[in-house]
């Protein structure tokens, strides 16, 4: 990683900010700060006016609706995972440690633990609301090739060498967790190339070339996915690696602002039906978000266990969670109440906070993980739900 922390003051860095804009900060998309990797993008963050801390209400687990209900047994390998990447802070060392001893096939033995030894807190927004907004994302499968040809036109490009990350946290402590991206030109720090101009600035960096344009931009979106290779029948999972700096920007909102579709459309499912009666506004559309992502090519041992999400674990399916990591902190357990996808059917769970994404801002906010495949993908496409969190902190850091 490219560290300027050791050498730059505080009018250096305001500099470098500046030379990733050509034009003033504020008329310009392109963000100076990012957060880090995620299970879509990175995007620009406004400092958090109010404490993390100061959002959470400590509640009873009797004032948790569907705790009762939830078979907790089914989040307790998620749970573990979590474990694993958090075991070695104070606050887990106890809880982490002991429920080594519990069985998790027990769901009676397991609401105990968690009852015994942590306690819910509803989550608000800064405003004093409670409910927010709860999207779904999955691991898609696409057709691929390592060479260009015939049908494999599209390519998913690895990080290229030129691109920068640069982490200000150690001059700007209030700047954790964010980075610069951008290439160096001479001197100067410059914005890396947007989507509209990735082609030329990529060559030579393809990873795989797919068969579907439209099947690879929604790649980019879930962070990672499946892909069957033509040349020896091979499925590989290309894993999110970086961006190129640029915020995500929602195709489907692009849509509704220039009345193509309704707000209700602007799924998955009714952009790709939009792109399939518009083909000639196809690069249009996919331009309209500037952020590329890139990828690492990774094995597949076991087809069961899903993609890293930003914990560094395994994602389980229904039982994990992408959050807003300046809100909630990551590996918590979270229990979510919100309802199926298009639909008042109630979906109440406890999961686990095992990633974040570019899209998912805000302290009530999350994107459910379905899973692999393609009825995943039914249910992550079309899921945009209200719902209310209560985050689970161990008793210790009461």
């Amino acid at each position: 990683m490219f560290k300027l922390s050791a050498i730059l003051p505080l009018t250096a860095v305001a500099v470098l900010l500046a030379a990733c804009n050509s034009t003033p900060i504020k008329k310009v998309p392109l963000p100076a700060v990012t957060t880090p990797p995620g299970s879509a993008t990175t995007v620009v963050i406004p400092p958090v006016a109010t404490k993390p801390s100061d959002l959470f209400k400590p509640v009873s687990f009797n004032d948790v609706p569907g705790w009762q209900q939830d078979n907790l047994t089914e989040a307790w390998p998620a749970f573990l995972s979590s474990c694993s990447a958090l075991r070695h802070k104070p606050e887990w060392k106890e809880p982490c440690t002991i429920a080594k001893d519990v069985d998790g096939k027990d769901n009676g033995a397991v609401r105990v633990f968690f009852e015994a030894f942590f306690t819910p807190h509803q989550v608000f927004n800064p405003d004093g609301t409670n409910e927010g907004l709860v999207t779904g994302y999955y691991e898609p499968l696409l057709r691929g090739s390592r060479k260009r040809g015939g049908v494999y036109q599209t390519p998913l490009y690895r990080t290229p060498p030129d691109l920068l990350t640069i982490d200000l946290s150690s001059v700007y402590p209030e700047l954790k967790n964010m980075r610069l991206r951008g290439r160096l030109v001479g001197n100067k720090v410059v914005p890396y190339a947007s989507r509209a101009d990735s082609l030329p600035a990529l060559a030579g960096k393809e990873l795989v070339w797919v068969d579907d344009a439209i099947d690879a931009f929604f790649l980019q979106i879930q962070g990672s996915g499946r892909v069957v290779l033509e040349d020896n029948n091979e499925t590989v999972r290309l894993a999110y690696a970086d961006q190129n700096g640029y915020p995500y920007k929602s195709i489907g909102r692009y849509l509704v602002d220039k009345g193509e579709l309704k707000l209700e459309q602007a799924s998955a499912q009714g952009i790709k039906e939009w792109l399939i009666k518009n083909p000639t506004r196809q690069d249009e559309l996919l331009n309209a978000n500037p952020s590329v992502v890139f990828f690492k090519e990774e094995k597949i041992a076991d087809p069961s266990i899903g993609p890293k999400g930003a914990l560094g674990v395994p994602l389980i399916a229904q039982r994990s969670i992408a959050i807003d990591a300046q809100f909630l902190p990551l590996g918590a357990p979270v229990f979510l109440s919100t309802t199926q996808p298009n639909s008042s059917r109630i979906l109440q769970k406890l999961v686990m906070a095992q990633d974040t994404g570019g899209a998912i801002r805000g302290a009530v906010r999350a994107d459910f993980f379905w899973g692999f495949g393609s009825e995943a993908g039914e249910l992550a496409g079309r899921m945009k739900q209200r719902g209310m969190l209560w985050l689970l902190l161990p008793k210790s850091v009461n």
